[in-house]
Formats: C-alpha cells, sequence, structure tokens
C-alpha cells in the first residue's frame, strides 16, 4: 500500500513544493517576465507596495569644457503593488485521503496548479494596456513572417536588447502562422509546425501560445477628437471635438498624432514612424466636446528621456486604433510579476509554505469535527507591473 496523507509528516511541505512545481511547468506568461526582484530591483518594500527605482539616463556633449553641460539626476521610481491573491481550495473525506502521494498529486495538485497558472497568465496579460507600441492589423490575425519582424523591428527602434525577447499569441495566431510557416524547406521545421504546431524561435523571439490573451475593445469615441492647444507636453492631452457623453476612450486604446515622430532613445534621431500612445485611464466625455486625456508615454521633447521629434499643433486629429487581439512581443524586463510569501496561521497545525525561483505558495489544511470533512486551500499573494513599456509591442490580431 502506498503512503497516504494522513500519516506522512511533511505532507504540507511536499504539497506546496509540488503545487508549485506544477504551477511553474504550467505559467506560460508568467514563468517569461521579470520575478527576482530581490535581487535586481533597488527599492523598499512599504506594506503591500514596491518602491522601484528605474536607472538614470543622460545625453551626450561634444564640448571639452561641461560647465554648461552638467545635467541633473531625474530619479524616476515606479510603484509595485503586490495585492492580488490566487486561491483554490477543496473539500474531501477522510476516505479520500487514503491516496498514494502521486495519485494524490495527479488528481488534485495538477489541476489546481493549472488553475492558479491561468490566473496568474491572465493577470499578467493584462499589462498589455500599458502598452503603447503596436503592429499588425487590428482585427487581422496576423499569417506572415513580415508580421514577427515587424514587432521585433519596433523593439529594435526602442534600443530593446536582443536577449530574453519573446512573443505570446494566442491560438487562432498561433495555428495562422503554422500554416503560413508549413511550407519551408527544412524538413525537421515542417515536422514541428505541421504536427505539433511548434513555432520554435523566429525573427530572434521563442513563439509561445497562451489562451489567456487578451482582446482590446475600443471606447466609443464620438466625434472628431483634435488637440487643444500647441506645443504639449507630459503625461496628458487636452483634446476638444467630443459629441458622445460616455467613456469615449478606454484604458489601452492606442492612438496617434500627426506630425509626431518617435526618435530612437539612443541617438534622439528620428524614426520616422509616428509616435504611438496609450491611454492610461478610462476617459469618459460629459458631452461639451472638452476632455483631457492621460497618456502614455509621457511627450517629451528634449533631454535625456526625449521621445518625440515635436509636440503636436493646435488641431491635431487623434487616430486611434481599432478593437484587437493583444498579442504581446516583449523583452523579459517590460514586465513584473512579484509574490510574496504569506504568513503562516498560528492557529493551523497543517500549514506550508515554499518559495522557489522567485514564486511563494502556501497551504494550509483543516478539519470540521462536526462533518469529518477536511478542506485545503493553497494561496498566492502575487502582483504584476508594466516596468519599461517601451520594451513591449502588441502584435494586433
Amino acid at each position: 500500500m502506498g503512503n497516504t496523507l494522513v500519516t506522512l509528516s511533511n505532507a504540507g511541505a511536499w504539497i506546496a513544493k509540488k503545487t508549485l512545481m506544477h504551477l511553474t511547468n504550467n505559467l506560460v506568461m508568467g514563468r517569461s517576465v521579470h520575478r527576482t526582484y530581490k535581487n535586481e530591483f533597488v527599492g523598499k518594500r512599504n506594506g503591500n507596495t514596491l518602491s522601484i527605482r528605474k536607472p538614470a539616463r543622460f545625453t551626450t556633449t561634444e564640448n571639452a569644457d561641461i560647465t554648461n553641460d552638467m545635467q541633473n539626476i531625474e530619479d524616476e521610481n515606479i510603484t509595485l503593488k503586490v495585492d492580488q491573491r490566487a486561491v483554490v481550495a477543496w473539500e474531501f473525506s477522510s476516505e479520500q485521503l487514503t491516496l498514494d502521494v502521486e495519485d494524490f498529486s495527479e488528481r488534485f495538485l495538477l489541476p489546481a496548479a493549472q488553475t492558479l497558472a491561468n490566473t496568474i497568465d491572465r493577470k499578467v496579460l493584462e499589462e498589455y494596456k500599458n502598452v503603447y507600441q503596436a503592429t499588425g492589423t487590428a482585427g487581422t490575425t496576423p499569417t506572415t513572417f513580415a508580421a514577427f519582424g515587424h514587432a521585433a523591428q519596433k523593439l529594435d527602434e526602442s534600443a530593446c536588447p536582443d536577449e530574453d525577447r519573446k512573443l505570446v499569441m494566442n491560438s487562432p495566431a498561433r495555428w495562422s502562422m503554422v500554416d503560413a510557416l508549413k511550407g519551408v524547406m527544412n524538413p525537421p521545421m515542417v515536422e514541428d509546425y505541421v504536427k505539433r504546431g511548434y513555432l520554435g524561435k523566429l525573427a530572434d523571439m521563442p513563439i509561445m501560445m497562451d489562451q489567456n490573451v487578451h482582446t482590446h475593445t475600443r471606447g466609443a469615441l464620438g466625434g472628431t477628437p483634435l488637440t487643444n492647444g500647441a506645443g504639449q507636453t507630459g503625461a496628458s492631452l487636452i483634446t476638444d471635438g467630443w459629441t458622445a457623453s460616455t467613456k469615449v476612450l478606454l484604458k489601452g486604446d492606442i492612438f496617434t498624432l500627426p506630425g509626431v515622430y518617435r526618435v530612437n532613445p539612443q541617438s534622439r534621431q528620428s524614426t520616422g514612424a509616428l509616435q504611438q500612445f496609450v491611454v492610461t485611464a478610462d476617459a469618459t466625455s460629459d458631452g461639451s466636446g472638452d476632455l483631457t486625456l492621460a497618456i502614455s508615454p509621457s511627450i517629451v521633447t528634449t533631454g535625456a528621456r526625449q521621445n518625440v521629434d515635436a509636440a503636436p499643433a493646435d488641431g491635431a486629429a487623434l487616430t486611434v486604433v481599432a478593437s484587437h487581439t493583444a498579442n504581446l512581443a516583449f523583452h523579459k524586463n517590460a514586465f513584473a510579476l512579484v509574490t510574496v510569501p504569506l504568513h503562516l496561521p498560528g492557529s493551523a497545525v497543517w500549514k506550508s509554505r515554499y518559495t522557489h525561483d522567485g514564486l511563494s505558495i502556501r497551504v494550509v489544511r483543516g478539519f470540521n469535527i462536526m462533518t469529518d470533512v477536511e478542506a485545503i486551500r493553497l494561496d498566492i499573494q502575487y502582483g504584476t507591473k508594466t516596468l519599461y513599456p517601451e520594451l513591449a509591442c502588441r502584435l494586433m490580431g
């Protein structure tokens, strides 16, 4: 007879470790982003909030005399709240405890871990709303290698490192690309494409599928939205020309402005492509036609953080991207997933916690003497954050 959970003195530790292993194996997006903040971030934790300091940026000078070229350090901090909870809990009878530990793992822990993984992946993928770069055609599933190439080009133009890039797409995009690439001449690659749907590494990015990729629905719009005032800079944009009295733009909507071109973050030279902006908060018009939008990135025309070659003119028309699937090409450091070890309740006799590779899970089990039923819960406390949106790009579908 196999070991049973009733007699295992270290059952709690075993369950926590086994579940975390299953969780790690089932994560797609969560496994692909930055997790080890403790070793690599300079920050301080206050309650459930982390304050993270981003690296300084500088400009160069060609003068030997630097008297007039000294630069002020522009500290930029972002906060990350570890305020999300993912829990799977269930009850079982004393009879159901008479299981071999591996049977228990397959019957209960694996599906529980899959549920947790999907919850976390979906939350990390929701960070797409902070990504302002996009390529492809909204509403049309990408079907060519050029689609990958255009996404990689966007990352190149943002000075994104070549290493640790990835592309996560939904199932329709995955299988459309399999069909598009099945004619390549390399037989082993064809076998991988057709038999397993495995795309491997294309355009210098490993390709992965995640059914949790979000579909973005554009706001209602209404009227002819225009900038209201020339020379606007910063993280807000004053507009007019709206006619609808509803949420005309939603968080995650992307738009461009004529004459406002993005610059390379290192050379500050125009890339020849219009800068894309994302709306960072739902925008509701009151019917007057005037509306101030919260946007990212901030419009910066000079200095170390310059990102555009000019501020928008007065009366510049906003061109808003249509609804689309938000497949994501990104560098690992574009997003963060942070988990923290949860407190082990003192009143619980049977409990354990396991932390590994930037992930932490807690398991607690209790017994109801009145009903002769055991209950077990698996908890993960986590938070997600977009750290460097310039290191990500939506591949629209």
